[in-house]
């Protein structure tokens, strides 16, 4: 490293822009938590809701098949689901899912002639279900997204503090010290010099 009042200047405007940058992912950090804790909520909602309907479509599947028997034919009639839509929304920069399932209006897809009362229970708690499920994959993909963003803003924000700020403070200093006695020496020079 050349000792020289460029580079010192170089230096300490290197530092600034590592504090400008440790401030600016401290704060990027912050709001990603608050994302995070926001859908952490939700997520521990929803797990509440989710955990009932999946009980009671059990329940009803299970009543169903006592009815009916086991109803294996009749899930081979069940549609297949092609309305789910992904759209993206960015949070500081992290693409953060948004999973649609258009909800439609309710259609058995058996005739009466095939099923009964219990058998259509079970399509509908299990309907409710799938929109439950599609709403807690979204929130858990965005959590994830997050969760690896903020450890990302994390590990950079501690490197800037750690090893690059104090690295750019130990040039400035010694390029400093090292100037100043430059000086020091340039000024005795000048003195002899005067002196002779």
């Amino acid at each position: 490293m050349l000792v020289t009042k460029g580079n010192l200047l170089a230096n300490k405007e290197s530092l600034r822009l590592a504090r400008v940058g440790y401030d600016l992912m401290d704060r990027k950090r912050m709001i990603l938590m608050q994302e995070l804790t926001k859908l952490m909520d939700d997520v521990k909602e929803l797990r509440d809701v989710i955990d009932v309907a999946y009980e009671e479509a059990y329940v009803a599947l299970q009543r169903a098949n006592v009815s009916y028997g086991v109803i294996d034919r009749l899930a081979k009639l069940m549609p297949i689901e092609d309305d789910i839509k992904i759209v993206y929304r960015s949070v500081m920069g992290i693409e953060i899912p948004k999973v649609t399932l258009e909800e439609k209006p309710l259609e058995i897809p058996f005739s009466l002639g095939i099923s009964n009362s219990t058998l259509d229970d079970v399509f509908i708690k299990m309907r409710q279900v799938k929109y439950y499920t599609v709403k807690l994959a979204e929130l858990d993909n965005g959590m994830y997204r997050l969760a690896k963003a903020i450890e990302k803003s994390r590990k950079r924000a501690n490197a800037l503090d750690k090893i690059v700020i104090p690295d750019l403070e130990n040039n400035i200093r010694v390029i400093s010290d090292a100037l100043e006695e430059k000086d020091r020496e340039e000024f005795l020079r000048m003195k002899k010099v005067k002196k002779m």
